[in-house]
């Protein structure tokens, strides 16, 4: 299926190429013949792009990215406080991500993509309280009914809550402007360990997320997050799919794209 291309509002992005064609041109070039999408909003104006809008409204699993919320969820519920204390407790169990083998700080837990970890968090918020948060944020359908330490997490037979490309960025642009029932603090805590880069130009903050088809397959990779620039910021969700794609390799696209802009 050929990708086609859209924008939601005629007028550009201050910091992106004022040549819709050119845009389109480095958006083709960064997914580099992979199926997917990319929704980038101006955090100061509400101007959305939307790339594959075919796509980018198709509500899918978010697999690892529901970290960010199971994580605000968790500090304004006091069962967490700050991106530097322990969080995890190993419980022994050897697995095949080496980085999970051991006791975890919320960060590093965060940056390894702890399933573990955050499987315990959401168990301890408990499937009333994950429910409620969830509603008020009005994350994707709602569907929580897989189970307290699944719903987010692709299997086969599952049926995991479900939510578009385009919901997740709107979702990261009203994080980042104020409009989520979340302390400052929670918000703070959150930036602080989604941070993966800086450049003169920008910082970037982000999470991936991954799933497998059914013979284990890498198959979908997500990258959600906002990025600050020049006194800007910019929300944004990307997945890619095929076989063999993870969410490292929406995260290339994703810094390809910022980076062809001058964004990052």
């Amino acid at each position: 299926m050929p990708l086609t291309f859209c924008i939601i509002f005629t007028m550009a992005i201050s910091a992106i190429s004022q040549d819709d064609h050119v845009f389109e041109d480095i958006i083709r070039g960064a997914f580099a013949g992979r199926e997917g999408t990319f929704v980038i909003i101006d955090c100061s104006t509400s101007e959305i792009h939307d790339f594959y809008p075919n796509t980018s409204s198709k509500r899918i699993a978010p697999c690892s990215t529901f970290k960010i919320w199971n994580t605000l969820i968790g500090l304004e519920s006091g069962l967490i406080s700050s991106s530097d204390e322990s969080f995890y407790k190993w419980d022994g169990i050897e697995r095949s991500i080496l980085a999970w083998n051991k006791d975890l700080t919320l960060q590093e837990a965060f940056q390894a993509s702890c399933v573990p970890a955050f499987q315990s968090l959401a168990r301890k918020i408990g499937p009333k309280k994950m429910h409620s948060w969830i509603d008020k944020i009005g994350y994707g359908n709602k569907d929580t009914s897989a189970g307290i330490d699944v719903f987010w997490l692709p299997a086969s037979g599952r049926r995991t809550i479900l939510i578009s490309p385009m919901e997740q960025a709107q979702l990261i642009y009203k994080l980042i402007s104020g409009n989520m029932p979340f302390s400052d603090k929670s918000i703070a805590a959150v930036k602080d360990i989604m941070k993966v880069r800086e450049t003169d130009l920008g910082t970037l903050y982000g999470k991936t997320g991954t799933a497998t088809n059914e013979t284990g397959t890498y198959v979908l990779g997500w990258y959600v997050g906002f990025v600050e620039s020049k006194g800007k910021t910019y929300a944004f969700a990307c997945t890619a799919t095929g076989d063999n794609v993870m969410g490292k390799d929406s995260r290339v696209i994703v810094e390809r794209i910022l980076m062809k802009q001058g964004i990052l």
